[in-house]
């Protein structure tokens, strides 16, 4: 009788645990990597080494067609942390003045009125941590930022309680500069102490240190950006257009003959790195960034909060110099599957996501923002025109993708899709028509076969266009430049 009542005690506590564990926040850790290729992952490629990316995939899925909101950085992350088009949010081009790219070191006068500098996302747009707060979440950002850099543009003054990252979009790994010009903030302030350690192991420290102040009762929203493997942003033309890694991770990959070519940069000859370095030095960052993840996955482990945290992985838009985006067509800056469609894995154990999965639904990363507020029971901002859906029940596997279309457009560069249908303007790069369900790299134009399907998806994207552009409130009209 006795033994009886222990089990059935037993019992009840063990399911009093389990209802506990599930009634709980779930905490988040969203990680973006920068210009990562849809084909950089070892689980798809054997020629790099991403163990830890392999994990989540194998723990969680990956999600096949997964699509960011524009084809280079500041836009696509403007319109993942508020869940809105960049053209209804206003940031629909990069925060940046192109002058320092040129060979010009900006002294603090010149620095003080570029665009890079007085730029930023309208201080009315609400971000992720903003509707979190109110469910008890500490929100931090470790990374890269690229939405402004005037204090009421950074993170503190967004929702996030720390910050400490890049303020802009590309910068050199180990001095921290963009171009000359010094780019790495602790909270508001900017910060040279840690000046000639690399930026991925800079990040990784604090996201660790955040992890670990964290209290069992606290749930938490930890992003981490890392701007691995973004080209490094540096005047030396030797650096510049190639991606720094630390030599330990470089040798884990063949080695490279001949590392440097006869070119040009500013105009002028010099020495610069060859594809065969690029592509070496690409892949030992990523490998680098992947280890900073493990150790971030071993510390939710320690701690015990593996699985009531969602984990979100992709890359902010397609791969760059030295990527792979097989079997997709182009890469970043292009409207193309591949500048737009990127790598990205999705982990929640206590949300039903099932393990070693590949999940082909049309998704975008405008659904982060209403999946997070459901997922925390955050309500959704009001008066506010969100473009994303929740997209936890397709994840799950017990739905299809309520997204049906989905729109691109960067000064000239046009694109639609709308079911399997994809409609590209990539101007002096050609375009045409594409059947995604069986033409994934867009190699076979359909425009003359079906000239009805080319003409709804043309007026739809006016439709949009028109919508996102011209008539969004409160932000617009914008100017088109």
């Amino acid at each position: 009788m006795l033994a009886g009542k222990i089990f059935w005690i037993g019992l009840a506590s063990l399911l009093f645990a389990n209802l506990s564990a599930q009634s709980k926040k779930p905490n988040i850790l969203l990680i973006v990597s920068d210009d990562q290729g849809y084909n950089d992952l070892g689980q798809l490629n054997s020629e790099i080494i991403t163990p830890n990316l392999d994990r989540i995939a194998r723990e969680g899925t990956r999600l096949s067609s997964f699509y960011v909101a524009w084809p280079a950085c500041t836009p696509s992350r403007g319109a993942f942390l508020t869940g809105r088009y960049p053209q209804r949010n206003g940031i629909y081009d990069m925060i940046r003045n192109e002058a320092p790219d040129y060979g010009h070191r900006y002294d603090e006068d010149e620095y003080a009125v570029t665009w890079e500098r007085i730029g930023g996302m309208d201080v009315r747009e609400i971000l992720i941590p903003q509707v979190l707060k109110p469910q008890g979440y500490v929100s931090g950002i470790f990374g890269k930022w690229d939405l402004g850099i005037s204090k009421r543009f950074l993170p503190l003054a967004r929702g996030f309680d720390s910050f400490y990252g890049i303020v802009n979009t590309g910068i050199d790994y180990y001095t921290h500069e963009r171009y000359g010009v010094h780019s790495m903030f602790q909270d508001n302030e900017r910060t040279e102490e840690d000046r000639g350690t690399y930026a991925t192991y800079l990040f990784e420290r604090e996201a660790l240190r955040f992890l670990e102040e964290r209290k069992d009762d606290e749930p938490f929203f930890l992003y981490v950006p890392f701007n691995a493997p973004h080209n490094s942003s540096s005047l030396d033309p030797k650096i510049r257009g190639t991606i720094q890694a630390p030599a330990e991770f470089k040798e884990m990959y063949p080695p490279v003959e001949n590392l440097f070519k006869e070119g040009t940069k500013y105009g002028e000859k010099a020495k610069v790195p060859t594809s065969e370095a690029r592509q070496r030095d690409f892949r030992a960052a990523v490998t680098c960034m992947d280890a900073s993840i493990g150790k971030l996955l071993d510390s939710l482990d320690r701690k015990g909060l593996t699985d009531n945290t969602i984990v979100l992985f992709f890359s902010d838009n397609g791969g760059g110099g030295g990527s792979s985006n097989y079997p997709l067509r182009g890469g970043k800056a292009r409207t193309w599957e591949g500048g737009i469609r990127v790598l990205a894995l999705a982990r929640w154990p206590n949300g039903g996501i099932p393990a070693g999965t590949v999940n082909d639904a049309f998704l975008t990363s405008l659904e982060l923002f209403p999946s997070l507020a459901a997922a925390t029971g955050s309500k959704l901002p009001e008066d506010v025109k969100i473009d994303g859906y929740n997209w936890w029940a397709t994840l799950r596997g017990e739905t299809e993708s309520p997204r049906n279309e989905m729109f691109w457009k960067w000064k000239g560069r046009k694109s639609a899709r709308i079911g399997n249908w994809k409609w590209v303007d990539m101007e002096e790069e050609g375009g045409g028509l594409f059947d995604l369900s069986d033409d994934v790299g867009e190699r076979d134009d359909l425009s003359l076969q079906h000239p009805e399907v080319l003409k709804r998806l043309k007026q739809r994207f006016g439709e949009w266009y028109q919508e996102t552009m011209f008539d969004a409130e409160p932000r617009g009209p914008f100017k088109d430049f």
